[in-house]
């Protein structure tokens, strides 16, 4: 004896997943769109940034390393015009994720924000235009992978004041670091090395180097 509601059931299950592999089948086309345009960006304006931007190396680093830790709350100190934070969102966009961003020069936030619709990736930041040394200790967290590339003199307090909401394995990472004729970097790297509760190692990249301090679990 055969019973209809059995087929029912088959009938709604097969549905449901057919409906997850369109949906899955729809996001990955949207990505893949999305990875064509971003990296077409970035290679096309690769020569065009200005000195207040990372160089395209140390973008690459901190991609790998976002999309590595499968990271998604993500901060930025320091957007300048976005060379950076387009790196970010797009390594964020893969993990789920998205960019908060702080910049306090008008001129520069908003040529950060069309550099991100020219590059496909502003629906993954939000761009803020703030003094970081007053907005910073205001900001709720958590996060779980940080990017500090602003005022030099202030990089030892922004970790000091973000520190606490770094989730457990998160990463504060600093530009720069390299930089061993400024005593500001120094007093950073002291302040990060020593500090028990993270491991601190450093990627050479363009040779201006980035400091990748990682909270250890718990």
């Amino acid at each position: 004896m055969h019973h209809p509601y059995k087929f029912v059931i088959w009938l709604v299950v097969g549905g449901y997943f057919c409906l997850m592999l369109i949906s899955l089948s729809a996001a990955q086309e949207n990505q893949a769109a999305l990875d064509q345009r971003v990296s077409h960006f970035l290679g096309e304006n690769r020569s065009t940034w200005s000195a207040w931007n990372v160089p395209y190396e140390d973008g690459k680093i901190l991609f790998d390393l976002v999309v590595k830790g499968r990271y998604r709350n993500i901060l930025e100190i320091g957007t300048s015009t976005g060379h950076s934070t387009i790196w970010l969102a797009w390594a964020a966009s893969k993990n789920g994720g998205k960019v908060t961003t702080i910049e306090i020069d008008r001129g520069r936030h908003e040529e950060a924000l069309d550099n991100f619709k020219k590059a496909g990736v502003s629906s993954y930041i939000q761009g803020i235009r703030a003094d970081a040394h007053k907005a910073v200790p205001q900001l709720p967290g958590p996060y779980d992978f940080i990017f500090c590339d602003a005022d030099k003199e202030w990089y030892a307090q922004y970790f000091l004041d973000l520190k606490g909401k770094l989730a457990p394995g998160g990463c504060f990472t600093a530009h720069n670091v390299l930089w061993s004729h400024d005593p500001h970097i120094r007093k950073f790297l002291e302040v990060v090395r020593s500090d028990p509760a993270f491991q601190t190692r450093i990627e050479r990249g363009s040779g201006e180097g980035i400091s990748i301090s990682c909270r250890i679990k718990e």
